[in-house]
């Protein structure tokens, strides 16, 4: 196998796994809200405008392999990320009851899990935007080569 073959099939991968944190984080969102039957509050429902689309975004990535799902991906996973930044610390009353978004309907700082004591939805949901990110930014570091 030639250097350009291994190239592309390391960047392929990448974006595979991308493709694959996306995908596992939507069918989780999912699974909590129709299957647990958690109720997504006003700032669940932004993070899930960033993270559904991702989906076909970069599955079309894939196949063929284009760089140029970066563009169209980033800014998404972008705002997702600061909404759950946003998320994250009202969850964890880093901001004040006042400027909450979510004063009518579900609470955004609703328990529903708490894994190891500090894995709530909002930090899941931040670590899988910060976990696309970081493999966006590495494919596009790659792809620029």
């Amino acid at each position: 196998m030639s250097q350009s073959d291994q190239t592309s099939n390391t960047n392929w991968t990448i974006l595979f796994l991308c493709w694959l944190v996306v995908s596992v984080s939507t069918t989780i969102s999912l699974f909590f809200s129709y299957v647990m039957e958690f109720a997504p509050c006003v700032l669940c429902w932004y993070q899930r405008i960033c993270l559904f689309p991702l989906v076909i975004i970069l599955a079309a990535g894939l196949f063929p392999l284009d760089k140029r799902v970066v563009k169209y991906a980033l800014p998404l996973a972008i705002a997702g990320w600061l909404t759950a930044a946003y998320h994250t610390l009202l969850y964890s009353g880093i901001i004040p009851e006042n400027i909450q978004p979510c004063a009518q309907g579900v609470s955004c700082t609703e328990e529903y899990i708490n894994l190891f004591g500090f894995l709530t939805i909002p930090m899941l949901s931040l670590l899988s935007f910060s976990t696309i990110i970081a493999l966006l930014l590495i494919f596009k570091r790659r792809m620029s080569k």
